[in-house]
């Protein structure tokens, strides 16, 4: 037997449903909020990621599904959505059409990283990217379509963490004080740190290792160095938040793990997923269109971790009640009425009902239990006599009532 790669998951028609479930609201609250569905291909050059999200990144460096194709070019599956929506956004000069893009996506994504709960090789994302405004009030807006749809899907307890990593002349001056530190621990850190302070060194701040941690008790914090534009663009946001009574909590530390964010960065974190808590973030990164060779044009977005997000939702039972009803099960007393129950079927399914037939040729009896095994609502009986009558029994298996209706009768039926 042939299994699936590790890391990958096949998608059951049992659990399909729940995958729609969060499709559906994906589409409906961006839609109230103005944002329009944007598809790239799901593989890019390599340039695309290793320009923008940092060659001293583990994404770039450890996880990126990466090959040569027959013409000799370095192609890599999209690790993140980000790079590859600005490049499409570049080419096709959106920009010039709309000053102003509200776009969204979803989709699958590819790391090669140690599976676990919920985070799988291939994964899937929903986002948003708003570009075009350098204003605190897309900030806000992002975080607060993310708290809507939070709610409108039944999420009302998780914590947003949120920092500014300034603009980029307040990062310079953080970070050349926070390498004055870590070269005065060094020795202290762990390997992995240690080898990011050439490479990456604010990934250092977000170091799951616990002397990390304690070390970096007592490092330099970047809201001290923040210069009077990225102060007022952070004081913006927050006073926002609070004034949409969107609970918060800052983190000094929250960096987030691409090279490209910048002033505010932020995370949404549940305490249904355990110690690795985090289903999603974002933040501002105003230098990447320019990277890709667009105009300088500041943007700000978010991702979610799909696989993350059905956890909580399975943990809350949202998804106890959701059954995938059947409207009608065509039931027949014999083989020769096959060609009037896809007649019949073909009626109700114009109607918009979801109807199965019997194709196995099976005893009524078995039919029968076939229809409640499907929680169909109704069963559509057909006989020798209801095919002369140009009728149908109908039985509703709920109440355990049933009618004669005549075939003309059917599109006005109450189901």
């Amino acid at each position: 037997m042939i299994q699936a790669i590790r890391g990958t998951k096949d998608i059951l028609p049992d659990n399909i449903s729940k995958w729609h479930y969060v499709e559906e609201k994906f589409k409906k609250i961006t839609q109230l909020f103005g944002y329009k569905e944007l598809r790239t291909p799901i593989f890019e050059k390599t340039e695309v990621f290793h320009r923008t999200i940092g060659e001293g990144t583990d994404i770039v460096n450890k996880e990126m599904y990466t090959f040569t194709d027959r013409s000799g070019d370095s192609i890599t599956l999209r690790p993140e959505m980000t790079a590859a929506l600005v490049r499409s956004l570049v080419q096709n000069n959106l920009l010039a059409q709309t000053k102003l893009q509200r776009l969204w996506y979803f989709g699958p994504f590819f790391r090669y990283e140690r599976p676990q709960k919920g985070r799988q090789r291939q994964f899937h994302q929903f986002g948003i990217e708003c570009l075009g405004s350098e204003f605190a009030e897309s900030d806000v807006e992002v975080i607060q379509l993310a708290d809507v749809l939070f709610k409108s899907l039944g999420i009302t307890d998780y914590n947003l963490i949120i920092n500014s990593l300034g603009n980029e002349n307040s990062r310079n001056q953080y970070r050349l004080a926070f390498l004055d530190y870590l070269k005065s621990v060094k020795s202290e850190l762990s390997d992995d740190s240690q080898n990011r302070i050439d490479t990456n060194p604010l990934r250092i701040l977000d170091s799951k290792d616990e002397n990390d941690k304690r070390i970096l008790e007592n490092a330099p914090v970047i809201l001290d160095y923040l210069d009077e534009e990225s102060k007022e663009h952070f004081d913006a946001v927050t006073k926002a938040l609070n004034e949409l009574d969107i609970d918060f909590t800052i983190n000094p530390k929250l960096v987030r793990g691409l090279d490209y964010y910048s002033h505010t960065v932020f995370e949404f974190q549940s305490e249904y997923l355990g110690s690795q808590d985090s289903f999603g973030g974002g933040g501002r990164y105003d230098g990447l269109v320019e990277q890709l060779g667009g105009k300088s044009t500041p943007a700000v977005g978010f991702a979610l971790g799909v696989e993350r997000l059905l956890i909580i939702l399975e943990q809350l039972d949202i998804f106890n009640n959701m059954e995938d009803e059947i409207d009608c099960y065509i039931v027949m007393r014999g083989n020769e009425q096959s060609i009037y129950a896809q007649q019949v079927a073909s009626i109700l399914r114009g109607q918009g009902l979801k109807v199965l037939n019997e194709l196995n040729r099976r005893s009524m009896k078995a039919q029968m239990r076939e229809a409640n095994r499907s929680n169909a609502k109704y069963a559509v009986i057909i006989g020798e006599d209801e095919v002369k009558e140009n009728k149908v029994i109908l039985k509703n298996l709920k109440e355990s009532k049933q009618e004669e209706v005549l075939l003309t009768e059917l599109n006005g039926y109450k189901f």
